[in-house]
This record gives structure tokens, sequence and C-alpha cells, in this order.
């Protein structure tokens, strides 16, 4: 592997969400052997880094990123032994591994946390503690992430804890210098085993105003202001930088809740912040109303262009991108932004034309490759999602809903079991993912979209990937060129234009089933512009004009 200090920025991620990936023992439960077994698959298909969501000891309230030890592998999916395999073969092949960093919290299963609980002296304030009666007023009004109140009550100390996300995971105290001691102990010796970067989950979350003062009820998330950027976080990640980071050629990609581009550069400019890019949450609010995630509207492409050019712009000089359109945490795309009936196979490819065509890391997420949809939920038995089994169960007990059916077109938009469904690897019995039942359901249109149908179909998602990735490799102003809007105005067509010295790109998608004519003047300046890749068979220009299909993509080579 080269040692360019940001090889980061040529390379394509590849997202396994290990849970779900392939089990190799017949237990339901997708595992580290399971994922050895598909290292040649990745290599196919020619991604260079694969970021492993969390597979330490967890009691898995919240499907591992609820941490009760640091350095142990969950044995339901292996051992240390088959970990330290994987990297082996990743390296052998060339790739690297990133593995998912969940220091905000941990689970109350942590020996932090019950150590903590019972009253040991050196772990006394490892966690938010504020005392009070069980029955009585919370410390604040601030809200969890996952619906209610952030507070929960512990018997056993009788002060209640703060846990911006489930019950079950205590945010930890990272005034304490104690636990910046151990958190930074822990990422040198995941480091020192060879790992080659850490993605941050939630981390502008670490740090909260002191004094953990009431937030704004008519805001966004109750309480947002106090712990989403707070006053300390750029010191910890400074101190992060300092004590594991500087000096590593590793990929340091941070989740940041509520940000903005102009506030990314903080984190990710060339001049400080430690971090290679951020993963943001701005173009995954596009088709969410005033209400917040459950309410969904239908998404305005004006609005997702404007957030795109502007993430575009503002790094352009200083920074750097990661784009996603799928991940554990978002329902599948084509099901969202584009069409996953009649044209499920043209939208998919569109909007992996947006994705590596953008100056960005592209991230897949395991099944994007092959266009994998949502799925149904036909009673609220079938969840798995802590994050929509609250939500249900809150909406339901508010008599905002009547009957779970009526709820029911809204988790099987929004709810993240859409991404966790199983790998659909071939039309066998359950996609081939495992021999026993699996742990969530299978999506039912396994038998027509999996990897071996995929593979056999060279006009398939999986080769238009593959020849997206090769692209990319061959060509500089794929990652490295200048970004410029066309047709800003378009309600239906996103284009833009990609330079390079003497390189240039343009790119045409139509995001919706209808076919607009569209005219770039740019297409002019050359007799026979070359289009480098589409998701239809070649129709020709004229005088700049481009008369589009549904969903269609171009890129031209000028």
């Amino acid at each position: 592997m080269d040692g360019d200090q940001q090889w980061w920025k040529e390379a394509v991620v590849y997202q396994v969400y290990p849970r779900s990936f392939n089990d190799s023992n017949g237990d339901g439960i997708g595992d580290i052997p399971g994922i050895l077994e598909k290292v040649d698959y990745l290599e196919d298909l020619g991604v260079d880094v694969v970021w492993l969501n969390p597979v330490y000891e967890s009691p898995m309230a919240d499907n591992g990123y609820d941490i009760a030890d640091y350095r142990s592998i969950h044995p339901e999916f292996g051992t240390m032994e088959d970990w330290e395999r994987l990297l082996e073969e990743l390296h052998n092949r060339d790739m690297r591994l990133i593995m998912d960093l969940v220091v905000n919290h941990t689970s109350d299963e942590h020996e932090w946390f019950v150590n903590s609980r019972e009253g040991h002296e050196r772990y006394d304030d490892y966690y938010h503690w504020v005392k009070g009666e069980k029955d009585g007023k919370a410390p604040n009004n601030w809200d969890s992430f996952f619906g209610g109140s952030a507070w929960s009550y512990d018997d056993e100390r009788g002060e209640y804890y703060l846990h911006l996300f489930d019950e079950k995971q205590p945010d930890l105290n990272w005034r304490n210098e104690d636990v910046r001691d151990k958190v930074f102990e822990m990422m040198n010796w995941w480091l020192e085993k060879g790992i080659d970067g850490f993605r941050m989950d939630v981390i502008n979350l670490l740090s909260k105003t002191e004094g953990l003062p009431d937030g704004d009820p008519e805001g966004g998330l109750t309480g947002e202001e106090h712990f989403i950027d707070g006053p300390e976080l750029p010191n910890y990640l400074d101190e992060m930088c300092e004590r594991v980071l500087d000096d590593r050629n590793v990929m340091t990609v941070g989740e940041m809740v509520g940000v903005d581009a102009d506030t990314a550069r903080n984190y990710v400019s060339e001049s400080g912040g430690g971090l290679s890019m951020l993963i943001h949450f701005e173009h995954m609010e596009v088709d969410a109303g005033d209400g917040g995630k459950w309410d969904i509207e239908e998404f305005d492409l004006l609005d997702l262009k404007r957030i795109l050019t502007d993430w575009q712009e503002s790094l352009a000089d200083d920074g750097w991108n990661c784009l996603y359109f799928n991940n554990h945490d978002q329902p599948r795309a084509i099901s969202r932004f584009g069409d996953d009936g009649e044209y499920r196979v043209e939208s998919a490819k569109m909007l992996a034309t947006v994705l590596f065509t953008l100056q960005a890391t592209p991230f897949i997420y395991q099944g994007q490759e092959i266009g994998m949809t949502n799925t149904t939920f036909e009673s609220p038995s079938e969840i798995r999602d802590v994050e929509a089994e609250n939500y249900v169960e809150m909406a339901l007990e508010s008599g905002e809903y009547d009957s779970y059916e009526e709820i029911r077109s809204v988790i099987e938009y929004r709810s993240r079991d859409n991404s966790r469904t199983p790998m659909q690897w071939s039309n066998q019995e359950n996609a081939g993912f495992t021999e026993d039942e699996p742990w969530i359901g299978v999506t039912e249109n396994y038998e027509d979209i999996n990897v071996e149908a995929a593979r056999d179909d060279e006009t398939s998602v999986w080769h238009y990937y593959r020849s997206l990735i090769d692209l990319r490799s061959e060509h500089d102003v794929f990652v490295h060129g200048v970004y410029e809007l066309l047709l800003p105005d378009h309600e239906e067509v996103f284009a833009y234009r990609r330079t390079l010295d003497d390189e240039e790109l343009i790119v045409v998608c139509n995001f919706f089933d209808s076919e607009p004519t569209v005219e770039l003047p740019e297409l002019i300046r050359v007799d026979t512009p070359e289009l480098l890749i589409g998701n239809y068979s070649v129709r020709e220009t004229a005088d700049g004009k481009i008369n589009l299909r549904p969903y269609e993509a171009r890129v031209y080579e000028l």
C-alpha cells in the first residue's frame, strides 16, 4: 500500500454491517468469518477501504453501538483471531480497514459504568450523574435522539444519568481527564494492531455545556445547542490528534450531527482540525418536514443541489468531502431518491453516477452495488431497530396514531432496518445469507435482486459500479477536478462540470421519471463530446441539447 498521506482522497470505501453481511456458521447472524468468505468479492468490485461497523463485545441494545468492551470481539461475530485474519487478508489485497469508534457513550454493561453506578471513587464521574428523586423531575429538558427524555434514573446509585441515545447507552463525561486517557489508550491499541483509521460515531457530541442547562424547547431536538459542537470539542479533538493521530498515515471520518459546510472547515481543513472528512446529514434531510425524521415530505431536487453544491464549494480549497446516499442509519436510497419499481436499475445507476463524479470519497453501503431496496414490516414484531420501536410505541401511546397499520408506511419508508436486512447473495433460501432463520427478515425481492444475478448480467447495477470505480481510478478529474453547478434552477436535472487542467467532464442526471430536454452550451464547443458512461444506450446530442429519459445519467468528456 502506498504511503501517500492523503491516500483516502483516491479511495472508494465499502461499508460492511457485519450482522447482515454473510453468516458462516448458520446461526442467522452475519460474522467475521462470513466477511472473510467475501473478501475476494470486495476485491473484484474494486473497493479500497472496508469500514467495519462495530464487532465489539456488546449486549446489542443498539446493534453493537452500545459497547461493553472496546478490546474484545463479540462471540456471535467470531474471535479476535478471526478479526486479525480479516485484517491480514484485506492488507494482502492492498485494501485497508477502518473501525467504528464509538466514544460518546458506552453500554451500561461496560465495566466503567458498572463501577461508576456502584460508586467506585475512580469511576465516580466517568458519566454524567445528577442527583434527583426517582419519580421527580429530570435534571434538565434534553431529548434523546431515540425519543423521550435523555435522562434515566438508576436505582443502584440513586441518581439520574445522561444518555443522548438509548437508556442502555450512557454518555461518557469527557471533562474527566481519566476518560480521555482511557479512550486514547484504546485508540492507540487498535492502531498498533494495524488498522488504517476510524469512522468516529457522533463525534461532535462529546462536549456538553457546563452545568447541563435546559435547552430551548422551540428549536429542533431540545437541548441540542448544549451538546452539538459543544464548547470543549475543539480541545478534545486537538488532544486526540496530538496523542493518537498525528504522524500516523490514517483515515479519520467524523460523523457529525447538525453540522453545515461552513462549520465543517473547522474540522477538516488542511491547516487544522485533524479529521480527513465528515459524514454529515444535510442532504439526508431533504425529505423530512419540520417535524423531523418521521415527518416525511417529497424531496425537492433544488434543495439537494443547493446542499451538495454548498459542500463542494465550501471545501474545494481547504478540506475534503465524503459522499454517501446509503448507510446503516438510512433507508435504501433507491426507494427514497429513485424508483424501486419500473426504473430501479436506471435510478440506481443514476445515483451511483452522482456518487462517483462529485469531488468526494465515495462510500458504498453493502447491497447498494446491486440496487437493494426498502423492505416491508407487516407487524411491529418484525422491527429490530430500537429507534423505530421507540417511535412506534410513543406514537401509539400519545394517540397520534390509533394502530400500527396507520404508521406502517412511515416505518417502511424511514426505518433504519431497511438498510439492515440481509445482503442478497443469491436466489437461494434466505438470499444465500444464512442456512438458518435470519435475525431480521430478508427483503422479498431477493430472488430477482442478488449478487449472482447481477454479476451474470453485464448491464446490471453491479457492473455499472465496477465501471465507475475504474473510471475514477483512470481520470484524476473525478477526484481532484473543480466543481461548477450547471442549470441551477432546473427542478428535475442535476448537471455540473468538473475541470482539472486540460480534463473536463460534463455530468447530467435526471432525478425523475420525466423526459426533459436540457440545453448545455458547454457541449457545443467540441464536435463530438465523448460519452464516458451512461445508464442508457447512446443517444446523440445536437446543438448542445439532450433529450433525457427517465432517471438517465450521462458523463461526457470534452
